[in-house]
């Protein structure tokens, strides 16, 4: 008798903690796996971006752009892929004024324009996708600091504005642009709609002496050279002026 009334607690007492430490178990396991973790996807997007830059010991878009492509499609394709190849050249971090005079070489003035800008409104875009899917959520914690907290604060309440100053800015790279504001608090429409007006001004000037570099006397080419010797020499002046910035020392 004794041993019936003792035997079901028994078999109970070692039930309820198998119960209480499974659950706790699997939620660890869960956090652990490879796939959640923000630094694994962080790693993932440096080796896409790596990949992409390596590739251009394979092949070069603006060869590519220039190399009697449009000899070799039908018109209706030639389009569509010289802006997806734009686009790929930008995240392989190809400088944009090389991709634009490919464009002003190979389709002239209006149609470069406007291709290029496509181009390179859709590699910002793919890059802002990359960034904010891939690395956002692992430099997030980074952006606490006085001067990030406030620049992350500034996207986050006037995106719109703030993308199209960054694109406006002459000298900034164009990549750090988009990746910056990735990582930011910017939604996505905002970024796209300003990136597609505010690289129109620079992006014209190098398509338009590209264009017309055959006539080094016409004033289309003249004034988009002088157009871009005020951009170099105001990057010039922006980055002295950081640079003595910093070495200023400090007064507080």
């Amino acid at each position: 008798m004794p041993a019936a009334l003792t035997t079901p607690a028994d078999s109970a007492a070692p039930a309820a903690p198998a119960e209480a430490v499974e659950p706790a178990e699997a939620a660890e396991t869960t956090e652990r796996a490879p796939g959640r973790s923000p630094w694994w996807r962080f790693g993932l997007l440096v080796v896409l971006l790596g990949a992409c830059a390596g590739s251009l010991l394979l092949w070069s878009p603006t060869d590519l752009l220039s190399g009697g492509l449009a000899d070799r499609l039908p018109g209706y394709w030639f389009a569509p892929l010289f802006a997806l190849v734009y686009a790929v050249g930008t995240l392989a971090f190809v400088p944009r004024p090389a991709l634009n005079a490919a464009a002003g070489v190979l389709l002239g003035i209006q149609q470069g324009v406007l291709l290029a800008v496509l181009g390179t409104t859709l590699g910002a875009a793919l890059a802002f996708g990359l960034g904010r899917g891939l690395g956002r959520e692992a430099l997030r914690p980074y952006l606490r600091g006085k001067v990030l907290g406030a620049l992350d604060q500034r996207f986050t309440d006037q995106g719109f504005r703030s993308v199209l100053v960054l694109r406006l800015l002459p000298g900034l790279p164009f990549q750090a642009g988009n990746y910056g504001a990735a990582f930011s608090g910017v939604r996505f429409l905002p970024f796209l709609l300003a990136t597609a007006i505010g690289v129109v001004p620079t992006t014209a000037v190098y398509v338009t002496a590209a264009a017309s570099a055959d006539q080094p006397g016409s004033a289309a080419f003249l004034v988009s050279a002088g157009v871009i010797a005020l951009l170099v020499l105001g990057s010039l002046v922006g980055a002295w002026r950081a640079y003595a910035a910093r070495r200023r020392p400090r007064t507080d």
